[in-house]
């Protein structure tokens, strides 16, 4: 396997994104038209139905699947749905991508979509498939590697504060952000517990949106605009259920170290070569283990890191910059997308108060399931 093979021969052309918020008043079809003509007036597309050769779509709690997408744009096109927990929007991109690689399409249309608020739940179902008798809702087991992180490495709830208060600021500086709202450290320990040590801040707002990118041949791609953003690598990874696995330390996930590996090797660079990276933070502590997995810092560190600034818009490698899924929201289907949306404005020097000075390598990460999946996708500057 040859995993160079699609290196720069497949690029973003256009990009769109809708508010993230609480949608009452959209459809999913309202959301999917908005980032879908967003793109297209992004990539100078004026007639989708003749320039669009296929449609990759990815949504978790969609129940008309692939037919939804085609409904709302009116696109009668070849259209592929993909759901893989929340690497739903990665996954989709990697379809698209690969699609368009091999040379069977030479422009199609990713959206991922997701409007969680019309089930009438705050977040994900409760699986009862445990076989370590682990706390079924996601805050109760994602806090239980909190805990183990605290015993093992002198973390405390400060490092955690850290990343939920630069998160909330950089989401008031993201247009389509959902909480634009600071908040301090007094605010953050004054806040409700939900599963210690996680507080209401630690906590990732499930929202409904939309996002969508227009990817075509690398060759091909200065004929819609002059700076468009290639694909250096991407790929989603699968790992052990860590209720299954007696080796899970509760200290890494597994499929994000597997993943990274890959697509590092994909893209022909390393962690130190990463200038900005939007990665999965749907807990303050996911973040902080992500930052470890993939290499961006040795493990037990990541205090010292957050401390520094590292991480903070103006460091040396920001991370979330829009906000990430604490702040800017966490439609399923649509993070992955949303964060292919953020990467490739910081690479074209179009993010505004968020842009990372010369930004020419972006990574995008998402975990899924248990976490079980891990889609992480690696940008570059033409």
């Amino acid at each position: 396997m040859s995993r160079d093979s699609i290196r720069d021969k497949v690029a973003i052309v256009g990009v769109g994104c809708c508010p993230f918020g609480e949608n009452w008043d959209q459809s999913p079809s309202d959301m999917i038209v908005d980032a879908a003509y967003e793109a297209y007036a992004d990539a100078g597309i004026e007639k989708p139905q003749e320039q669009i050769d296929a449609v990759f779509t990815g949504s978790l709690y969609s129940g008309r699947g692939p037919h939804e997408c085609s409904d709302a744009l009116k696109l009668w096109k070849p259209v592929t749905s993909v759901s893989n927990y929340c690497a739903t929007g990665t996954d989709a991109f990697r379809c698209g991508v690969m699609s368009v690689a091999c040379g069977l399409y030479d422009t199609v249309l990713v959206v991922g979509y997701d409007k969680p608020k019309d089930r009438g739940v705050s977040g994900p179902s409760v699986m009862m498939t445990q076989v370590r008798d682990l706390p079924q809702t996601p805050a109760g087991w994602f806090s239980i590697c909190a805990a183990r992180y605290f015993d093992a490495y002198g973390a405390s709830r400060d490092d955690l504060a850290k990343i939920a208060i630069k998160n909330h600021h950089n989401g008031t500086l993201a247009p389509n952000s959902f909480l634009k709202r600071e908040i301090t450290l007094e605010d953050y320990k004054k806040a409700r517990l939900i599963s210690w040590p996680f507080g209401l801040y630690d906590c990732a707002a499930q929202t409904d949106g939309a996002a969508a990118a227009i990817i075509t041949r690398a060759d091909l791609a200065k004929g819609y605009r002059e700076d468009p953003v290639l694909v250096k690598g991407v790929t989603v990874f699968g790992g052990p259920n860590p209720q299954k696995d007696p080796t899970m330390d509760f200290l890494a996930w597994k499929p994000t170290i597997e993943a990274s590996k890959v697509a590092y090797e994909m893209a022909g660079v390393g962690p130190g070569d990463i200038d900005v990276a939007q990665v999965h933070d749907c807990f303050s502590l996911t973040e902080l283990l992500t930052y470890e997995d993939l290499g961006f810092c040795e493990k037990g560190s990541a205090k010292e890191h957050i401390a520094s600034g590292r991480f903070e818009i103006g460091g040396e490698l920001p991370v979330n910059t829009d906000g990430g899924l604490k702040s800017f929201g966490h439609p399923t289907g649509a993070t992955g997308v949303r964060m292919i949306y953020e990467n490739t404005l910081q690479l074209q020097g179009r993010a505004g108060e968020r842009q990372t000075p010369g930004a020419a390598i972006a990574l995008s990460h998402n975990i899924g399931g248990h976490p079980t999946a891990c889609g992480i996708a690696i940008l570059g500057r033409t």
